[in-house]
């Protein structure tokens, strides 16, 4: 973990160890807030759900279509057009959603969704 903690090192930043980061999980040391929030993007969480201050982890996915995060889907990178383009699907499956007609066509019990774009 400490190679991974230290990919992304800035000017003047210390790189972190193994023994470093055991003492933080034995509890003989704490990390300080610059390790903390490293720790806290390597997870891909807040400080807050690091430190225990909540126990919930909702991301609003609106903002992380727009966020500089990479995002992937089956290990694919998206590129800023697929994120575009998914954020346009999913705001027009929720715009629409109030309009679903259930149907017994096909297979079995479908939903229609008419996203009324006439």
């Amino acid at each position: 973990m400490a190679n991974h903690l230290n990919e992304h090192l800035g000017p003047g930043e210390k790189p972190n160890t193994a023994s470093q980061i055991g003492n933080w999980e034995r509890g003989i040391r704490t990390p300080s807030y610059i390790e903390a929030r490293k720790l806290a993007e390597f997870f891909n969480v807040s400080l807050d759900y690091l430190t225990g201050k909540t126990d919930r982890n909702d991301f609003d996915l609106a903002k992380l279509f727009f966020s500089n995060k990479d995002l992937l889907f089956n290990n694919t990178v998206l590129s800023s057009d697929d994120r575009y383009e998914i954020f346009q699907l999913i705001d027009g499956y929720l715009k629409g959603r109030t309009n679903r007609h259930d149907t017994d066509k096909f297979y079995g019990k479908q939903e229609q969704l008419d996203l009324k774009l006439k």
